[in-house]
């Protein structure tokens, strides 16, 4: 087959195919253009998920005629000074948006420039353009677009149901209207109520008040502002505590000169910060902007413009990385579920109404043991049948030698111990409320960042074990463990192989005690399963101190004294992150005293 010049109508589809591929990508390529207009309100509406109609209003600086013939046609832009592509300061300067979405639709244009008398207008349908038409618009531009795919009825197969195009387009707004809080933005349509979204003051207020408008109060409750900057690289924004997490990544907003994109590697740079802090299965909500010279970004990578390429991608990730962690760790005690309506919630009335005819001495549940009164106070003069109904059992601390906790004790944060219950909580009093402790989880973080700190200063001290623990597993596991030991080893865990299907422990963290060799190994090699040699060696080490921190832990079931309970508290004040576990659930939860009255209708 000879080679031929293809006509411009196809052309123009074929581009098309590159920039439009459904309805959120033709509100994408319009809004950008109304932002670079230098807008300050933009109205989008649509109809039938973008496919039947698609109207966007702005009041940005509009076109003269000569602007908007030229507009129309492929690779015309005002949104280059020059040909240096380097130097890209919009978010459109392909020019192409516009023919491409009028060689598959039907294409108006309305639009008046502050020095013209009156309004232009121009249509294009398939390709195929309409002669310049004077108008009534008062400033602006409006622009519409009808029967998406027409002239191509095959894309239309490809789209999805009214109903899942038009989320698309309200997550494409969504996501510009982060990126420019000083900018109004309004959306409606059949398939939803108006959402309007008020301009905000272009500052990290401002920026927090739109975010918390579009991603909820909740996120809003949980922001922590960040900030990192370095060599003219500026990471701002805001990330949420790890106690408000997703279940995939879709709640992480990056941006990039102002610019919404899904980068790979600002992606891997938040999760490797939010490491220390979260479960493998769970993925933390931000909100990053990052800022730098546009020469060291390529923004021209795809033709969609979601991605990008950084000159020194390096820094760029430290960045992110080092803004997180430095965030999260300020405000560490924010970063437990510790706020009073989460935990309120959960409290509810246990009281059952009994019929009438009930017979509380026939109950085979009813108590039949008095409780058996403090030292030091007189019993109850009430009937020892009665009596037996309030016997729930020793406590699982006697805290009692402190009959008020020490002013001292509970002027601290994490305030004085109380008691302990079911063996595993510790109930702790402070000035203004009360305080629910995990001893597990706490200690698990406590002796986490003791193993971060000692193999940052001179390594992990380690203890010999007098005779070698053999533990017996499948050789398969015996291999893995065997191929990561020098890792290992850095940790002070030394182990050998012993034969087939066994491994020697020689050596063990000094940091946790009598471990369980056996099961450390176990957990070791299930983790170290789902590596691979991409995985940063750093990731991997932390990995393998928060699985020897979980087994090295106080473990739930272990009765605590008074004098253990309060130096954990106070270990936990002066450890850093320690409002969360390794594995990022919480390890404790505050009760504010007004909290306490809500329940009891107090207030």
């Amino acid at each position: 087959m000879p080679v031929r010049q293809l006509p411009e109508q196809i052309v123009n589809r074929i581009a098309a195919g590159e920039v439009v591929e459904r309805p959120a990508s033709v509100v994408k390529e319009l809004v950008e253009n109304a932002i670079d207009a230098g807008a300050s309100r933009i109205d989008v509406f649509t109809d039938g998920g973008g496919r039947r109609r698609i109207g966007i209003t702005d009041d940005g600086s509009g076109m003269t005629a000569k602007d908007l013939a030229l507009a129309v046609e492929r690779h015309a832009t005002s949104k280059l000074d020059n040909e240096d592509l380097l130097q890209i300061r919009t978010l459109g300067f392909r020019g192409e948006a516009l023919p491409s979405i009028g060689s598959v639709a039907r294409l108006s244009i309305t639009t008046r420039h502050a020095s013209a008398p009156h309004a232009w207008a121009l249509s294009v349908e398939g390709g195929e353009k309409s002669e310049i038409m004077p108008a009534a618009l008062a400033h602006g531009t409006r622009v519409e677009v009808n029967d998406l795919f027409y002239a191509t009825p095959a894309r239309l197969k490809f789209l999805k149901t009214d109903r899942t195009e038009a989320e698309a387009i309200r997550e494409v707004v969504r996501r510009l209207a982060m990126a420019r809080p000083d900018v109004a933005f309004t959306l409606a349509g059949e398939e939803r109520a108006p959402v309007t979204w008020a301009a905000a003051l272009p500052s990290t207020a401002g920026r927090l008040t739109r975010l918390g408008d579009i991603l909820g109060a909740e996120f809003r409750g949980h922001a922590i502002e960040v900030h990192a900057e370095r060599e003219g690289v500026v990471v701002a924004g805001y990330a949420a505590a790890p106690a408000l997490t997703k279940a995939n990544a879709l709640g992480q907003y990056l941006f990039v000169n102002g610019r919404p994109v899904r980068d790979k590697l600002i992606l891997g740079a938040v999760r490797a910060a939010y490491s220390d802090y979260l479960p493998r299965d769970r993925h933390p909500v931000v909100a990053l902007f990052v800022t730098l010279d546009p020469r060291e970004v390529d923004a021209n990578v795809h033709p969609a413009k979601t991605e990008v390429r950084f000159r020194n991608a390096g820094l760029v990730r430290a960045l992110i990385v080092h803004g997180l962690k430095e965030g999260l760790a300020r405000e560490g005690r924010r970063t437990a579920a510790n706020s009073g309506g989460g935990a309120l919630s959960s409290f509810r009335p246990a009281f059952t109404p009994r019929p009438a005819s009930w017979d509380w001495r026939a109950s085979p549940s009813a108590p039949v043991a008095p409780i058996q009164p403090f030292e030091g106070t007189a019993a109850p003069a009430f009937a020892e049948r009665a009596q037996a109904a309030f016997d729930v059992g020793a406590p699982s601390a006697d805290v009692r030698i402190e009959t008020q906790p020490a002013a001292d004790l509970v002027d601290r944060p994490l305030g004085a111990a109380r008691t302990q219950i079911h063996e595993t909580y510790i109930v702790s009093q402070t000035r203004d409320g009360l305080i629910i402790v995990d001893q597990h989880a706490a200690h698990e973080r406590i002796v986490y960042e003791r193993l971060k700190a000692s193999l940052a200063e001179s390594g992990v001290q380690r203890q010999i074990l007098l005779i070698p623990e053999i533990v017996e597993i499948d050789e398969a596991t015996v291999e893995r463990l065997l191929e990561r030991s020098e890792e290992l080893a850095s940790f002070g865990l030394a182990i050998e192989s012993f034969g087939p299907g066994a491994v020697a422990v020689r050596e063990t963290p000094s940091l946790l005690g009598k471990a369980n060799a056996g099961g450390l190994l176990r957990d070791l090699a299930e983790h170290m399963a789902e590596w691979d040699e991409a995985l940063p060696l750093e990731r991997r080490l932390m990995h393998v101190a928060a699985t020897m921190a979980c087994h090295g832990s106080v473990r739930a079931g272990r009765r605590l004294r008074p004098e253990e309970m309060n130096a954990l508290l106070r270990e936990m004040e002066d450890t850093p992150n320690s409002g969360q576990c390794n594995h990022g659930r919480p390890t404790y939860v505050e009760l504010k005293l007004s909290d306490v009255e809500k329940l009891f209708g107090r207030r």
